[in-house]
Formats: structure tokens, sequence, C-alpha cells
């Protein structure tokens, strides 16, 4: 579900305070140079997943359900987001409570603008899966014809703002995000961002027709679904943060390749997710998560970043020169965890 609204998706949900949980506890004796599968006791670690556990989790759960984590040698707990999420993730970075988060690439462009040292890891979709998601009634295919509808999104977030600045939106009425599809369903002039994978199953599963139009189509193409940690952690920890991206990484290429076990603890997570909606989720994403010709797999590249920093300096979310693209990523531990289980 997207990590923008209020309320959840069409669906209940009992939210769980992060701040309840989010406590980060480090084992006494554990050493930076104890070695996967050794008998000292396996360093507590915390990963703190920016929404509710869906399929953009789907590779960070995987490496739980599969091992890869206890393989590595360490203990790693899967932290529940809700609606706070997104926001909150890089907040307990910044405070230290927690040491491994999931964002999205233009949350750590702006963290950074804000003094924030977070750094993105490994970036599992490699495509953002925003969407504006509209009837296919409505003959619109393109998001340049976006024309005669109300829009329901959230005017604050980068892709909005990018959106807004591009296109002419000629006879669109904005109105508020609240993350239901509810109004979508009841009106054929009604347009809404989306995730491609998540409300636009939910509109077929009720009976309409939606079209995805991708925001990555008009240029605004941030990765997400990314690790991140900070540069303390790195800096202190750098064969910790090995070991969460090496068991990540596997994490990603086993759900990918087969999502049915990850899926089934997914459900287990987040029960109001149907069996349908994970697998629904698992098959659309597949597409999101694949690398441009010569990139490295969850990889990223400075140029991607740099685009994606001039493009929140255009919307004038931030100051030009306030943030130095090659420091929002770190992709020498993915380019290792590649390296030695690419061919597994």
């Amino acid at each position: 579900m997207s990590p923008d609204s209020t309320l959840n998706c069409g669906r209940s949900y009992c939210i769980i305070s992060l701040f309840a949980i989010f406590i980060v506890t480090t084992l006494p004796g554990c050493s930076q140079t104890t070695p996967p599968e050794s008998d000292a006791a396996s360093p507590k670690v915390q990963i703190a997943l920016n929404w509710y556990p869906e399929t953009e989790h789907g590779g960070f759960i995987a490496a739980d359900a599969e091992g890869y984590y206890k393989q590595q040698g360490l203990d790693v707990e899967i932290l529940p987001g809700d609606t706070n999420a997104p926001s909150l993730v890089i907040s307990e970075l910044a405070a230290g409570r927690i040491e491994f988060a999931v964002s999205d690439a233009d949350n750590i462009v702006k963290a950074r603008a804000n003094d924030v040292p977070v750094v993105a890891i490994l970036a599992p979709l490699q495509n953002t899966p925003r969407c504006i998601m509209v009837h296919e009634e409505s003959g619109i295919t393109r998001l340049e014809d976006l024309a005669n509808v109300e829009l329901a999104i959230s005017e604050g977030r980068p892709f909005a703002q990018y959106l807004m600045l591009k296109l002419p939106l000629k006879n669109v009425t904005r109105v508020p995000y609240n993350g239901l599809v509810g109004e979508f369903m009841t009106k054929k002039s009604f347009a809404q961002q989306a995730f491609v994978f998540s409300e636009p199953f939910l509109a077929k599963e009720q009976g309409a027709s939606p079209r995805a139009l991708m925001v990555s189509e008009i240029g605004f193409n941030p990765y997400a679904s990314v690790l991140v940690t900070t540069e303390k952690n790195i800096l202190e920890n750098p064969e910790r943060v090995q070991r969460v991206v090496n068991a990540a990484w596997r994490g990603w290429k086993s759900y990918l390749d087969a999502p049915e076990k990850t899926n089934e603890a997914i459900g287990k997570m987040n029960s109001n997710m149907s069996a349908g909606a994970l697998q629904y989720g698992a098959d659309t994403m597949k597409d999101l998560c694949h690398s441009a010709d010569g990139e490295p797999e969850f990889g990223m590249t400075q140029k991607r970043w740099v685009t994606l920093v001039e493009q929140i300096e255009e919307i004038g979310s931030m100051e030009k020169g306030a943030v130095r693209a090659e420091e929002c990523f770190n992709d020498s531990f993915l380019k290792k965890a590649a390296a030695e289980f690419g061919k597994l």
C-alpha cells in the first residue's frame, strides 16, 4: 500500500506504535569480528519497515524466512511499520534507536538535506511503483493526458510536486489522498495515486477496470524499498552492515524467484493481506526490480542519484547544492554480496 495515506487503503489495520517497539539491543560479548556461524552470541539487529509488511518488503522478510540472517550470524527482528513509519524510520535512524530501515530514495535525499546522515546500501526496487490510477473508460492512456478528473494526491510528496510541475493537468481538481479506493469505485471521472502492485488489485477485485500510469514515465524514478543505515553505523560496524546486506541480497533473489514461502510469512505478519493480493504483488513487482543493462542487481549508480537530487532541487524541496549525490549511497557492500552469492 502507498505509505502516504493516513488511512490504510481499504483495509482495517491495528496500528502499533513504532515508538513502543523500536528498541535496539546489542547482546553482550558480540564482537565485530565474529564470523558467521560462530558459537558466539549473535548480534541483535532490527530492520524497521516503512509500512505494514507487504510485498515491497518481500526480500527482507525472505531473508528471515529462509534463514539467511542466521547464516550470517545475525539475530534479526523485522519491525512492522504503520501510517507514521515513512517519516518515523528516518528520525529513529537519526536518533540511533535502530540500525537499519527501509525507505525510498527521495526520502533519503530530503533527510540528508536536513543534515540527517542516512545512506542507501541496497536498492531492490530499481523502478518506483508509484502510479496514477485511472479508469480505462476515461480514455486516458498517458500522464500527459490527465484531464477533466478529480485527482486524489499527497501534494507534499516529491513525486506529486514533480508531476504537478511537469504536467498541464487541464481541468484537474486536486483533492487529498486518503488511501482508500472507495471514491474511485463510485466515480468514473476520478483518479488517484497508487502503488502499481496494490490499489489496482483492490479496484479490480471490486469490479473496476483500472489503468496504472507509471510516474516513472515522466522521468521521476527514485529507487524504492531501499535498505538504509547511517554513516555512523557504516564507520563503526562495517562487518555487521556487510552481513545484513549479504542476507538481504540473497533474500531478494529468493523472493523474486519463488515468493510463496515468504508470502505466507508476510500473511502472518499482516493478516489483512490475502494470498491473492500477495501473489499479485510479487508478480507485478518483478519488472520493477530489473536493473538497467550494465547496472548491478539491486545496485545503484551515481547518475541516478544525481538526477534525483536535481529533481528535488527543481521542485523547490531543498536548496541547490544542499546534498551531494555521491554521499546518498554506498554500494560497496552490495558489490561484495553479489560477488560472493551471485552464482548460488
